[in-house]
């Protein structure tokens, strides 16, 4: 599966901060049967590339795993030495994002301001990390999509819910980066299941 058909699906990158290798395969298995498609493990969670590379052996071919948090080059080959395919970065580092295109790792930087997001475009990213979402309200959203155009993917991140998802969508996003409301340390693969299952109905009735 590539990035794009992963983002045509469901634009709804599951961030699972903290979760243990453990646990990675149950809750991958309840997020890719309600219909995520892009799974992020940020590089602060417990043995993150034992978790990437679990998901990536059950779940590789029905979705996009990759991992959060990157800031080093080191951990861009690590990641591909696990078959991860996405990078989520906190920031805008244009040698960083040039050097995970030249991996063929699809590139998810995090952006503020719109310099920020301009330097992130010209190196290639794949969509931009709008981060964090609670600073950067539904208007800040409609001003970024004015200035970058209809075609720029934008992923506001950080505090979204089901119930905010429309006013950012009707704003211009393209799709959120999920992370408390989805999933935090200790969930059972149930209870991240009906999370979940509520997210992508809040998804659904924001367009």
């Amino acid at each position: 599966m590539s990035f794009d058909s992963a983002m045509a699906e469901l634009p709804l990158v599951a961030i699972l901060r903290g979760i243990s290798s453990d646990e990675a395969e149950p809750v991958g298995e309840v997020l890719v049967a309600t219909g995520f498609r892009l799974i992020e493990v940020p590089l602060t969670s417990p043995d993150p590339f034992l978790s990437i590379e679990r998901l990536v052996r059950r779940f590789g071919k029905t979705a996009i795993i990759g991992a959060g948090t990157v800031r080093t080059v080191a951990q861009l080959d690590r990641l591909v030495s696990v078959g991860g395919q996405l990078v989520v970065t906190p920031h805008a580092d244009s040698g960083l994002i040039r050097a995970a295109k030249s991996r063929g790792l699809a590139t998810l930087p995090g952006v503020a301001t719109p310099t920020e997001a301009f330097c992130a475009t010209d190196a290639g990213a794949d969509a931009l990390k709008l981060y964090p979402a609670e600073m950067i309200s539904p208007p800040s959203v409609a001003a970024f999509r004015t200035v970058l155009g209809p075609t720029v993917r934008l992923m506001p991140t950080g505090g979204i819910t089901s119930t905010s998802m429309a006013r950012y969508r009707q704003a211009g996003a393209s799709g959120f980066g999920l992370g408390g409301a989805l999933y935090r340390p200790g969930d059972t693969a149930e209870a991240v299941r009906d999370k979940a299952l509520a997210l992508v109905e809040g998804w659904s009735r924001s367009g």
